[in-house]
């Protein structure tokens, strides 16, 4: 996992000037979260991941199973991070407590018979080359998912990872504050284009950019987002004076308080030239996507990482002072509370390593 960087210098891991001010961090939010993309877990892998405050350990079984698990074996506690995969099991370093997919224990390392002590498993999802975790505050079962999306272009998608300070909300919360696009980002002008709608778990945003640069001059730039829960934005881009097109995910996971995981995961294609014949205009669209993908991505990059040290060093300022020309903020905060426990007149800081169930800030 990278660590953000900010003008080719890394940002600090210590406590930012939020932290040492004092400044709550908002609670954990419920729904699914990022843990890793789809390619760091091949058959046979194992991967220890940190989310709100608690490792959780992945692996994939030889067939592809894809398990999320808490992390101690429920033998003696050995940290199932350093287990191994043997075809469908995952076996315990500790005493060769082996675990079926289910979660069961089928056998052990003495050939006795094996416990009832299974594995406690977390619900995940694997979805558009993400892999996701769900985590709720009082424990509840999914009761949404993220979807699959449309696939893009004909190459493997690009990914990028960061550590950084900062609230996951804030991330998701950028779709819609559309001031910064100008002052942060550079936007000569951005407008939302429709209403802002929302639908429990989800919402959805429309906008257009209207930038310029030397020697093309000015055109715009389209931007359709969707956002499912506080820990997925799903955006798609399309600049139709050049035919570019992008889809990109944006991950960000709360780990601890007020220090998230950001996964970045961004696909291109080309429209087809209309003047040149159907075969000749798939391969220069193709051929076109191959040679400009990698500084597409990066010129992606570099976008979102303008964030990076805002985020890094903010607080979470409730209530906003909020102005015309910011965007509709005030409610996207309205929609994003139904993620927190509900705690009225409580202003606790949450524990680092506190779980499910235990009491937390009040509400954004």
């Amino acid at each position: 996992m990278g660590v953000a960087r900010e003008h080719g210098h890394t940002i600090s891991e210590g406590p930012t000037p939020a932290d040492a001010a004092g400044a709550p961090a908002l609670p954990y939010p419920s729904g699914w979260s990022a843990l890793a993309f789809s390619h760091e877990l091949r058959p046979g892998t194992v991967l220890t991941r940190p989310l709100a405050g608690r490792d959780v350990v992945l692996y994939r079984t030889g067939t592809g199973l894809l398990r999320a698990v808490r992390p101690y074996c429920p033998h003696l506690g050995a940290h199932l991070g350093l287990a191994k995969v043997e075809g469908e099991d995952l076996t315990c370093p500790f005493h060769f407590f082996a675990f079926a997919p289910d979660g069961t224990c089928v056998r052990t390392g003495y050939g006795t018979p094996p416990p009832r002590s299974p594995l406690a498993q977390l619900p995940v999802q694997e979805v558009n080359g993400g892999v996701f975790v769900w985590r709720h505050h009082d424990g509840r079962d999914p009761d949404w998912s993220v979807p699959r999306w449309h696939r893009i272009g004909h190459r493997p998608a690009r990914t990028a990872a960061w550590e950084l300070a900062g609230n996951v909300q804030e991330v998701i919360e950028n779709a819609v504050d559309l001031g910064h696009f100008a002052t942060l980002h550079g936007w000569s002008k951005a407008e939302i284009d429709g209403p802002v709608t929302y639908d429990d778990a989800t919402f959805h945003v429309a906008m257009r950019a209207h930038e310029s640069a030397p020697l093309v001059g000015d055109f715009t730039v389209d931007v359709k987002v969707d956002g499912y829960g506080l820990g997925c934005l799903h955006a798609d881009v399309h600049t139709p004076r050049f035919g570019l097109r992008m889809c990109t995910m944006v991950m960000p996971t709360a780990i601890a308080p007020n220090r998230m995981q950001f996964r970045q995961l961004n696909r291109i294609a080309f429209d087809e030239p209309g003047r040149l014949p159907p075969g000749l205009a798939r391969i220069v669209s193709r051929t076109t996507a191959r040679l400009l993908e990698r500084p597409v991505f990066r010129s992606s990059c570099e976008f979102t990482a303008a964030d990076f040290p805002i985020w890094h060093h903010k607080q979470y300022q409730q209530p906003p002072r909020l102005a015309s020309g910011d965007g509709p903020i005030g409610p996207f905060r309205r929609w994003a509370r139904r993620f927190y426990p509900e705690a009225p007149g409580r202003s606790a800081v949450p524990r680092p390593h506190g779980g499910e169930g235990e009491s937390r800030p009040v509400l954004p």
